[in-house]
């Protein structure tokens, strides 16, 4: 006599095995799917997310509106890329090339992003809140109501940029560079960290946040506006950092 388990033919428990096998398929590609598809092509919209894209260079890429959160594009050179309302939250951006890239909208929360490159980049609206930028180039780029909030900024170059609108709430920007730096109307710098921050020749009159204590350590000079109230320390101007140099 036969014993047949749950009252089932052997052939129809292997048809049922064999179905369950192909389920499990499917859906272990389909998970691999949504945690990012790292073969595909740079297109828009692409879902790269966690992958590894370190040391390439994939210059005048279409990424607008691409899932990029958690990718490692270390060292990776993305010149002239479009990358619009892009998400690289949490990115790995160390020494990245972002030179003239089209940066609209695109969220860098909590990037690490030492020594990256963003010189002549169009930033406006884009969002680094938490990241880590220090010694980033920012020369000649367009970050109109970029917002900054709690970055780390230390000795990032933003000589020639065109800040207008932008946010350095809770921000540090020791030995950062803004002289030079473009924009009309308020900045927000309340809570901002300005240990040594170059600030010379800035119309800082209707900048907002600003305290006494954090313009005694900044370094202005004689052409520097500041808001009523506020005073050039006997310390102005400072002398020439000797880390200064165009090597960021």
């Amino acid at each position: 006599m036969k014993i047949l388990l749950g009252g089932r033919s052997p052939t129809v428990q292997a048809a049922a095995l064999a179905a369950t096998t192909v389920l499990l398929s499917i859906a272990v590609v389909t998970g691999s799917a949504k945690a990012g598809d790292c073969r595909g092509y740079a297109q828009q919209g692409v879902d790269w997310s966690g992958c590894k894209k370190s040391m390439l260079i994939i210059t005048e890429s279409e990424l607008d509106g691409a899932n990029l959160t958690n990718t490692d594009f270390s060292f990776t050179d993305l010149r002239g890329s479009s990358m619009k309302s892009a998400n690289l939250e949490k990115g790995k951006l160390i020494r990245a090339s972002f030179v003239a890239a089209q940066l609209e909208g695109a969220n860098f929360n909590k990037v690490e992003a030492y020594r990256s490159n963003f010189a002549r980049s169009n930033a406006d609206r884009a969002t680094f809140v938490n990241a880590e930028v220090q010694r980033a180039d920012f020369r000649e780029a367009q970050l109109t109501g970029t917002d900054f909030t709690k970055a780390e900024l230390g000795r990032a170059d933003f000589r020639g940029a065109t800040i207008t609108g932008s946010r350095f709430t809770m921000t540090n920007l020791a030995r950062a560079r803004l002289n030079d730096a473009v924009f009309t109307g308020p900045l927000d710098f309340r809570n901002a960290f300005l240990l040594l921050t170059r600030i010379e020749g800035l119309d800082l009159s209707k900048a907002t946040g600003l305290e006494q204590e954090q313009i005694n350590l900044a370094c202005g000079d004689a052409s520097t506006r500041l808001p009523s109230g506020l005073v050039a320390p006997a310390g102005w101007p400072c002398a020439d950092d000797p880390d200064d140099s165009n090597d960021l």
